[in-house]
């Protein structure tokens, strides 16, 4: 049996220990169950819960911290992929991971490298509110390496907004609607006035233009 400041009172039976629990209007909890004989601790149970909570937290910080995302380049690439490179490297650094940048080197590129240092120290320099390098950048191979730890969280810079949340600008394109071809011209010519039935009891009498002589 254990108290909640860590103090060892020694083996209990499970009533006396319920016991003890009641009177200190606490709650008895199992911390070690595969313990011969198990462990039990007097604290109050929402505060346990909420310590467990915080502590799995953190340890879910320090797991999240060791991971390492890689950020390739090239010594020709576009200003415009670089500027994509370097958002997803803010991104990771801003999620407290490390950036591994690995600049290649294809065919006769070897033989001008410091044109690929330029571009490395250039990416380096837009990272350094975020993050620092843990060695200088340096040549292995065919590549350039160099890897970047995230700046503590009061010493960062804060994350930059996610493009298109404020001040979004929508362009309209222009369709050109092509006419659809028109319907046939409609007959508006006067109708011929229907005759009116026979009253005789024949619509369609064939004596009614005879003239009779009597």
């Amino acid at each position: 049996m254990v108290e909640g400041d860590g103090k060892q009172l020694g083996i209990l039976s499970l009533g006396e220990a319920l016991t003890l629990a009641r009177s200190r209007g606490v709650d008895l909890v199992e911390i070690a169950p595969n313990a011969t004989p198990p462990v039990c601790r007097l604290v109050d149970y929402g505060k346990f819960r909420y310590e467990q909570a915080k502590r799995d937290k953190e340890s879910k910080k320090h797991q999240h911290a060791n991971k390492v995302k890689e950020v390739q380049l090239s010594p020709k690439i576009d200003p415009h992929d670089l500027s994509v490179k370097l958002q997803h490297a803010i991104a990771f650094l801003c999620e407290d991971m490390k950036v591994k940048v690995t600049l290649k080197f294809r065919g006769r590129e070897m033989a001008h490298t410091e044109f690929g240092f330029q571009v490395i120290q250039t990416f380096l320099a837009e990272l350094a509110p975020y993050g620092q390098r843990d060695f200088e950048p340096k040549l292995i191979g065919r590549g350039i390496n160099v890897m970047i730890t995230p700046l503590p969280r009061g010493k960062r810079a804060k994350a930059p907004q996610p493009q298109g949340v404020e001040g979004t600008t929508v362009f309209l394109q222009r369709v050109e609607i092509k006419p659809q071809a028109l319907p046939a011209a409609i007959d508006r010519s006067p109708r011929p006035e229907r005759k009116e039935p026979s009253t005789d009891g024949f619509v369609n009498n064939p004596f009614a233009q005879l003239e009779i002589n009597r």
